[in-house]
């Protein structure tokens, strides 16, 4: 089961239902009259600044919502997978781990940082991944990587920031993760991230080699010059091993991803998703039909 807030996606053989996030009682009701067996959590509010600019907002959507679906779950015994960020530290050192104390610089951060608890508190068997993923993105929202390609795809220069450093996954690979860790009925908090610390500057490179396009077109940037942005972190990167450890193997670098994420562009992945309606209803797509 896929939840989604702001849209309604179209995909073959898929059944599409309404769901109101904003109570309790009607995602029970909605849960159960579809048979759900797993809930995947990953709506939010993502960007920084307009959290900053509309803190209430993000703390509703991020905290409030994300325990809402929580108890849900919890009051129908699902398993629950609660999608969190790397955005949760002060960016002061490198390759943290689940036990490392939060310390957000930002409203988003502190926002998720609160969902975790709540989460947790609401359905302590729940799965909290932290996570950074890239991948081909929908047409009204692309991720890191699609920003990147179609601005060298389209001749156009671009700056990225060699100070912020972080361990990007594919998202295709964060979700076999994911469901072999439903598998095992793991609970708690997993850094889901790739084996590699990578800046954003360098990360932009190896997709240009990837992909054969100009690498000069990209260049360095540095985010303390910044004065018109919401503090970040400038280190965002998260130690895997924990996941390591319980499936037994490396989740991968960012070469073997990139390879992977430039194999997908030449197939017909990019053509399954098409977003019908863009409406601001909340809706539940159930992946069982």
């Amino acid at each position: 089961m896929l939840g989604l807030h702001n849209r309604i996606v179209s995909l073959a053989g898929v059944r599409t239902l309404r769901a109101e996030l904003e109570s309790v009682e009607d995602l029970v009701r909605t849960f159960d009259a579809a048979e759900i067996s797993l809930v995947i959590h990953a709506a939010g509010s993502t960007s920084v600044e307009q959290c900053e600019a509309k803190p209430d907002q993000a703390r509703h959507v991020n905290v409030d919502l994300a325990c809402n679906v929580a108890k849900a779950c919890a009051k129908l015994g699902l398993p629950l997978v609660h999608i969190s960020t790397d955005h949760l530290f002060s960016g002061e050192k490198s390759l943290l781990v689940e036990t490392s104390p939060v310390a957000p610089v930002n409203v988003y951060g502190r926002t998720k940082a609160d969902a975790e608890l709540r989460v947790l508190d609401a359905h302590p068997l729940a799965l909290i991944i932290r996570t950074n993923f890239y991948g081909w993105g929908t047409s009204y929202r692309r991720s890191f990587s699609d920003v990147i390609v179609t601005s060298l795809r389209s001749g156009k220069d671009l700056t990225l920031f060699k100070d912020v450093f972080y361990t990007p996954i594919l998202v295709e690979m964060a979700a076999i993760a994911v469901h072999e860790l439903i598998d095992t009925k793991t609970a708690g908090i997993v850094n889901i991230v790739g084996d590699e610390r990578i800046s954003k500057y360098e990360f932009g490179i190896r997709i240009a080699e990837e992909f054969g396009l100009d690498v000069s077109l990209i260049k360095p940037g540095l985010l303390s010059d910044q004065t018109n942005l919401v503090q970040r972190p400038y280190d965002m990167s998260l130690s895997n091993q924990k996941v390591s450890k319980l499936l037994g193997r490396k989740l991968g670098g960012v070469r073997e991803h990139l390879s992977r994420l430039h194999k997908q562009n030449k197939t017909d992945l990019l053509r399954r998703f098409k977003v019908f309606n863009p409406s601001m209803a909340n809706h539940i797509v159930d992946t069982k039909k």
